[in-house]
C-alpha cells in the first residue's frame, strides 16, 4: 500500500503537521505500525479488494453515505481532527469534491486502528492468533462491526479452543455469510487452513 506521503515533506510553521500529507509527526512515524502480527498495509489492500476504493460519496448496499475504503459517513463521519489533518475545510467539501486516494488510506488507517482496539478489547485472544487469523477477524470486524462479530459465540468458543475447522463452520452458518457470499467462503477456508 502506498504511503499517504505526497513527496512534499515540509513541516508547518508550528512544526506539528507535514504540509504535504497533513499528517502529524506521530502519524508519519506510526504509519503502517500495528500491535497485531499482520501488516496493516496488507489489510488495507484486502479492504480495497473487498470494500472498494471510491473517492466520491456514494450510497452503499444499505443506502448509507460512504466514501473511500468503506468509511460510513452517517455513523462515523469524518471528525474535525481528520478534516484538519487532511486540510479539508468542511464535510460539505467532501460531499462536493470527494477525497484523494491518500486521504482514503489515511481514513482507513484510522478506522483499522479503532477496529483493532475494539476487537482486542472484546477478545484479548486475538493478540495470540497468527497473522492470517487476525486478518480474517479484522476483515469480519471491519465489515460488520465488533459488537455484531462478538455475537458469533460458537465461533469465538472454537477460536479459544484453537478448533479452527469448527470456527470456519460457524462463520459460514450465519446471516453474514449469506450477505457477503464468496468473501465468507474465502475467509472461512483461510480460518480453517491458516492461509489464504
Amino acid at each position: 500500500m502506498k504511503s499517504p506521503c505526497k513527496g512534499i515533506c515540509v513541516l508547518d510553521k508550528e512544526r506539528i503537521r507535514c504540509i504535504g500529507c497533513g499528517r502529524t509527526i506521530e502519524q508519519i512515524t506510526n504509519w503502517g505500525k500495528s500491535k497485531m502480527k499482520y501488516r496493516r498495509e496488507d489489510f488495507i489492500e484486502k479492504l480495497i479488494a473487498h470494500e472498494g476504493l471510491v473517492l466520491n460519496v456514494y450510497k452503499d448496499t444499505l443506502g448509507i453515505d460512504t466514501i473511500g475504503i468503506g468509511r460510513n459517513l452517517e455513523d462515523r463521519g469524518i471528525s474535525q481532527q481528520e478534516l484538519d489533518d487532511l486540510d479539508i475545510p468542511t464535510i460539505d467539501h467532501v460531499y462536493e469534491y470527494g477525497i484523494t486516494e491518500a486521504d482514503a488510506v489515511y481514513l482507513a488507517t484510522n478506522d483499522v486502528q479503532i477496529v483493532e482496539d475494539e476487537l482486542v478489547r472484546a477478545h484479548p485472544c486475538v493478540d495470540r492468533l497468527d497473522s492470517v487469523r487476525q486478518l480474517i477477524l479484522m476483515d469480519m470486524a471491519f465489515n460488520m462491526g465488533v459488537p455484531r462479530l462478538c455475537k458469533f459465540v460458537k465461533m469465538w468458543n472454537a477460536i479459544h479452543e484453537e478448533d479452527y475447522p469448527t470456527a470456519a463452520k460457524e462463520m459460514l452458518d450465519s446471516r453474514w455469510a449469506k450477505q457477503v457470499k464468496s468473501r465468507s467462503t474465502k475467509l472461512a477456508n483461510a480460518m480453517h487452513n491458516g492461509e489464504f
